[in-house]
């Protein structure tokens, strides 16, 4: 999924919009964007919602981001909004891969009271949103079946490091913040889920925007978080493999199929190793996925 596009809870209009966007994943926000005395409201705007316009929802996965674990009526906050058959479930400020276990046994118990198929519901951590968190990135992998990405974000970490930015003035990330983002990635490879890069918060800034997504896409992100719509075509196109892309892996993976059993093939007089296919398949995969007309054929 290439598009994570937030949408707050408490706004019917937003959530109206959002309907018309190509986002591939919305995510109902009850936590950040809400004010804490809204979040019952938003709680049944979001699951009436959910209700109303299912059938208008089936081009996007649609995400709950809950209010977190540690919220006094986080069990009863999941128990309405599974009642409305979200695709997933956002956690915000895990610290761990035992958060995200603790809230798949809570779906367990969620999904058997609702009459929901088993592990029906997918979880995607947002695990660097505090400074302990940063120490716990190496340990989601096996946490749950459940678990399909890590994402990142700053401004909680920054408030917890009690740093004044995360950005310099020329806007780039500075060192605590790139060091957050390397240990998403890396944590969510490590534990086989989409790494997914953050929100870029100038909305108005769409060529910012579209440098920073094609850097985490260089990186290895796989998708990124947007906090308005208007960012989602940017999104979408930079973590789309482009023809050229896909034209160099078809060779990439041509040549290896040519010489069965190879370690190392010459391609243009370039010397093209094991991980070089692995790379290839995998962005043929993402792009037969996202353009099928540019992955086909051989």
């Amino acid at each position: 999924m290439r598009s994570w596009l937030f949408v707050p809870g408490d706004s019917a209009r937003k959530l109206e919009r959002a309907l018309s966007t190509d986002a591939d994943v919305l995510i109902l926000d009850l936590e950040d964007s809400v004010a804490a005395t809204a979040r019952s409201d938003a709680r049944r705007t979001v699951c009436a919602f959910l209700d109303e316009r299912r059938a208008e929802l089936c081009d996007s996965r649609v995400f709950v981001r809950i209010s977190g674990l540690g919220a006094q009526d986080a069990h009863q906050e999941l128990q309405a909004i599974m009642r409305a058959r979200p695709d997933g479930i956002v956690l915000p400020k895990s610290r761990s891969g035992a958060d995200v276990s603790q809230l798949d046994a809570m779906l367990t118990v969620c999904e058997a009271e609702c009459g929901l198929p088993d592990l029906s519901t997918r979880i995607v951590a947002i695990a660097t949103e505090s400074a302990g968190a940063l120490f716990g990135l190496g340990s989601y992998r096996g946490a749950s079946r459940r678990l399909t990405g890590l994402a990142w974000g700053g401004e909680d970490l920054s408030a917890d490091l009690g740093s004044t930015a995360t950005r310099d003035d020329a806007g780039r990330l500075t060192d605590p913040y790139r060091l957050a983002r390397s240990l998403c990635l890396a944590g969510a490879v490590a534990a086989g889920v989409q790494p997914v890069d953050t929100v870029f918060p100038d909305f108005r800034d769409l060529d910012g925007l579209t440098r920073e997504a094609e850097a985490a896409a260089r990186d290895g992100f796989t998708g990124k978080l947007a906090i308005h719509p208007d960012q989602v075509s940017a999104i979408n196109a930079a973590f789309t493999p482009s023809k050229a892309a896909v034209a160099a892996a078809r060779q990439v993976v041509a040549a290896f199929a040519a010489a069965p059993g190879a370690g190392v093939v010459s391609i243009d007089g370039r010397m093209v190793d094991r991980p070089h296919l692995l790379r290839a398949t995998r962005l043929l995969e993402r792009a037969r996925r996202f353009s099928p007309s540019d992955s086909s054929g051989s």
